[in-house]
């Protein structure tokens, strides 16, 4: 009597982040050794603030939100991550720790790369140099551009702005994430998720349901969003324009 085996999934390809899909072939095969993949679920906090960063993380898939916390125990998302980047920017910026926290937002899988090898990387001046420094220049865009928005634009439109932004990241028009979730990463009462997100389902937007999201009409939601979105997303694609896959 023959058993039948359960399927083996393979692992992810590192090349699934963009930033290691564009190195060139001899400094990718030099990196590929020292990668080591690593799952990342829902809630997993990377990084506390003022950490010392050990770790260097290239998403795959997945979302990574970078959170500022203050004393009164408020916090709000400042930048979000996907596999267009890469998490530990403190390592070759010249300092130690980062003032936010790093927490998923979406469970997914990175390849992790220690500080020494990175350090080592960064040194010899090649193509993971240059396009880490990119990398940093589009997030720091990003979180410019989110505190612009934060300061002078409607709840809507920055529920409108997270929300394709996200979108964006997972490849997706669909994402598992509570009311509460929203209302810690964008900083804003539950209270008003709860009306933004009724109101831009009532407009056949989104369709909201217990612990799930789904975009129903995106051009309806882009028509929403504040420029801000589109000021990020221009920005990172001038910068990391991502790479031409073959066929």
């Amino acid at each position: 009597m023959s058993t039948k085996k359960t399927p083996v999934s393979s692992p992810p390809s590192p090349k699934l982040n963009q930033i290691l899909a564009m190195l060139p072939a001899a400094e990718y095969e030099r990196l590929l050794p020292d990668l080591h993949l690593v799952e990342m679920p829902r809630k997993w906090t990377l990084s506390e603030s003022g950490d010392h960063v050990n770790f260097l993380h290239f998403p795959t898939s997945g979302i990574v939100s970078l959170i500022y916390d203050l004393e009164d125990g408020s916090s709000s998302e400042v930048a979000l991550v996907g596999n267009e980047g890469l998490i530990g920017i403190s390592i070759y910026m010249g300092g130690d720790s980062l003032p936010s926290s790093t927490e998923v937002q979406s469970a997914g899988s990175a390849y992790r790369l220690s500080r020494k090898v990175m350090k080592h990387e960064f040194a010899l001046g090649g193509k993971l140099q240059h396009l880490a420094l990119l990398y940093s220049q589009a997030l720091i865009c990003q979180t410019s551009q989110t505190a612009v928005c934060n300061q002078h634009h409607s709840v809507e439109q920055r529920f409108c702005r997270w929300l394709l932004m996200s979108l964006d990241r997972l490849h997706s028009d669909k994402m598992a994430i509570t009311q509460e979730q929203i209302s810690h990463l964008l900083g804003i009462r539950r209270e008003s998720v709860t009306q933004t997100a009724g109101k831009l389902q009532k407009d056949g937007l989104i369709a909201v349901s217990r612990g799930c999201l789904t975009v129903v009409d995106r051009p309806g939601l882009e028509a929403r969003v504040c420029e801000c979105y589109a000021a990020v997303t221009e920005e990172c694609e001038r910068l990391l324009p991502a790479p031409k896959t073959s066929h």
